[in-house]
């Protein structure tokens, strides 16, 4: 029996609209964008998700992600 991990689910990401896999993870997710986590804020339907949370915390069908590249400098 297939896992609900190959069934794809949409999101929105920086206000695209996006097909990713059910059960995913802001860290996954990331990783497969290459995005350093390091580099990167993330906010999930309007909340900041803590960098330490992003393993842990899966995606859900609809949600609404902004993801914003810091960038360091003077």
């Amino acid at each position: 029996m297939p896992s609900n991990g190959d069934v794809p689910m949409n999101i929105l990401f920086n206000g695209e609209s996006r097909q990713v896999r059910d059960e995913i993870t802001i860290a996954e997710l990331l990783e497969e964008l290459t995005l350093d986590p390091r580099r990167v804020a993330v906010e999930v339907n309007l909340e900041l998700a803590p960098r330490d949370l992003h393993g842990e915390s899966i995606l859900n069908e609809g949600d609404q992600l902004e993801v914003v590249t810091l960038v360091g400098g003077g």
